[in-house]
């Protein structure tokens, strides 16, 4: 039982959340476990300091009934606390345990993947030229479906770009 108390008093509740990244009804239900937890700690730390030991003697002086007394005394050192097998309980923990790290390392390669992709990412924003810089060859090449459209515009005979006018002015009165 020492072992499991020094075990119980080294959980660090807070880095358990924080680092398996817990949210939601887990979260929730490891509050309230950990409430249980520190409640049953209290307890068990208040009985264990009050006295172990009784005076049968002493209430044989004070009480008239003797068979009383003995009959408490025999009860009392005939008993035996009940002990509970917590095997089913551990091996649950062991399980969540296991799962919640499966979690975490799977979220983990996630972020890293896009950890990556968002620094390619960054990395082309940064050594990309001014757009001002780009020749009319250049954008075509990165974006094929301009020339095209451009293309299919001339092709019908039309040499205006819809929403040109609208956007930049007409500048036929030059």
């Amino acid at each position: 039982m020492a072992v499991g108390r020094s075990a119980a008093l080294k959980v660090d509740w807070t880095k358990i959340g924080t680092s398996l990244g817990i949210k939601g009804q887990t979260a929730a239900a490891l509050q309230a476990f950990k409430k249980r937890n520190e409640d049953a700690r209290r307890k068990v730390t208040v009985l264990s300091e009050q006295p172990q030991n009784i005076d049968f003697s002493h209430y044989r002086s004070i009480l008239k009934n003797q068979a009383v007394v003995d009959e408490i005394e025999n009860h009392f050192k005939s008993f035996k606390p009940a002990t509970y097998d917590v095997g089913r309980q551990i091996k649950a923990i062991e399980t969540f345990e296991a799962q919640a790290v499966k979690n975490a390392e799977e979220t983990k390669g996630k972020v890293d993947m896009e950890l990556k992709d968002l620094e390619k990412t960054l990395k082309n924003i940064e050594e990309a030229r001014p757009f001002e810089d780009l020749t009319v060859d250049e954008v075509a090449a990165a974006r094929p479906d301009i020339d095209e459209r451009t293309a299919q515009l001339v092709s019908k005979g039309r040499w205006h770009v819809p929403g040109y006018k609208e956007k930049f002015g007409d500048l036929s009165v030059l």
